[in-house]
């Protein structure tokens, strides 16, 4: 192991949950009883943020000397900055609007994946027909929102998307295009299974590896765990965009940051940031992850087709690129937890009407921080 190699060793701190909520509170209360790991994954708004509170160690001199502004992608590099010091090293990319299908199922029932709603709603309906659950999903709040910025992306536009999750403008939410995303996100649950269970993701991708549903909207790090689970790309399952969004690439970038406990460890930090950066690395990390590496320049032919796909559109152009809400790319940590829970409300009450979502979200609106989204939300504005 390349670590061993350099005399450094590595201790796992597992804390599972999704979409690094538990780590986050369990990486809080070590710094605060004095027992901070040397390194943590910590992504998009929070950087800032605990850079801000000195927490963070700067790796200018690594990011110097591995020529991280030429090699990177720029929205990575502008991410990984806090006022002009380089305090997280990126690990990769992932693609949050993703829609996983089983091949066995498509194949069976000679269905193509769906390109847009209409003929995805065609497929549901065979699928039922068929005796088959569509649609997998859990009801734990971050899945719900998950699945809720893709659907949203999918009826509006990128401009529209920031109008909503980094602006936060009130009248953005009284608007037909949300009104739009609220009906596709309750007519979406007709394809789920009734009630909506509430379980990890790792469960919903066994279901879909073992065929108990036919397809799965959640980012691509689904792809490491189904590889895992002996699912090979384009043989046990594949992937495409959520239909709608096949021109955009939503997408969180996994960071780690070396936290400033201890002078005498920097070397060995400095170290660990540079081998997060190679080459190598970025390949070998992203191939078991399900995301694509940071890098601008990767070995595409050592990239799966869902890879591939999805390093075509984030390279594209930075329009392709938004930032994902629900995973701490585009707001605060304030309106993010706000917006979650008003779209998970109207998601479990089939007694909320559009209407009324839209009314309670547009008054939270006026009440949330406008000041302050981060680097990233900061960054898209420009």
């Amino acid at each position: 192991m390349k670590l061993a190699q350099d005399n450094l060793q590595w201790r796992d701190g597992l804390v599972p949950s999704g979409s690094g909520v538990g780590a986050s509170i369990v990486l809080k209360s070590r710094i605060l009883a004095g027992n901070a790991p040397e390194a943590a994954q910590l992504n998009g708004v929070l950087i800032s943020e605990w850079a801000d509170l000195g927490l963070l160690l700067d790796i200018d001199s690594v990011a110097q000397s591995g020529k991280w502004e030429k090699n990177l992608f720029p929205k990575v590099w502008n991410l990984i900055q806090v006022k002009n010091h380089v305090v997280a090293a990126p690990l990769g990319i992932h693609r949050i609007n993703t829609l996983f299908y089983n091949k066995k199922i498509f194949s069976k029932l000679e269905l193509e994946p769906p390109s847009d709603w209409e003929e995805f709603d065609q497929i549901v309906r065979k699928l039922q027909q068929a005796g088959i659950t569509p649609l997998a999903q859990s009801s734990e709040i971050w899945q719900v929102a998950t699945l809720f910025e893709s659907v949203l992306l999918s009826v509006s536009s990128p401009a529209f998307y920031q109008d909503i999750f980094v602006r936060k403008q009130a009248s953005a939410f009284m608007d037909a295009r949300f009104a739009n995303a609220l009906k596709r996100l309750r007519l979406l649950k007709k394809a789920m299974p009734n009630p909506v269970p509430d379980k990890l993701w790792m469960d919903l991708s066994r279901q879909l590896a073992d065929g108990q549903v036919a397809m799965l909207i959640m980012g691509d790090w689904v792809k490491g765990e189904l590889n895992i689970l002996g699912q090979s790309t384009d043989v046990g399952f594949s992937c495409v965009a959520v239909p709608g969004t096949a021109a955009y690439h939503i997408y969180d970038v996994d960071t780690l940051v070396m936290l400033a406990k201890d002078s005498s460890k920097r070397g060995a930090q400095e170290k660990l940031a540079q081998w997060v950066v190679s080459p190598a690395l970025q390949q070998e990390y992203n191939q078991v992850k399900g995301s694509i590496p940071a890098l601008k320049n990767p070995d595409l032919g050592k990239m799966d087709s869902c890879a591939r796909s999805a390093w075509k559109v984030f390279s594209s152009s930075t329009s392709a690129q938004v930032p994902s809400f629900a995973h701490r790319m585009a707001t605060d940590e304030i309106s993010r937890d706000a917006m979650m829970d008003e779209i998970h409300r109207f998601f479990m009450d089939d007694q909320m009407t559009v209407g009324e979502a839209q009314k309670r979200m547009a008054t939270m609106m006026r009440s949330l921080p406008k000041n302050r989204a981060g680097n990233d939300a900061q960054d898209i504005n420009r």
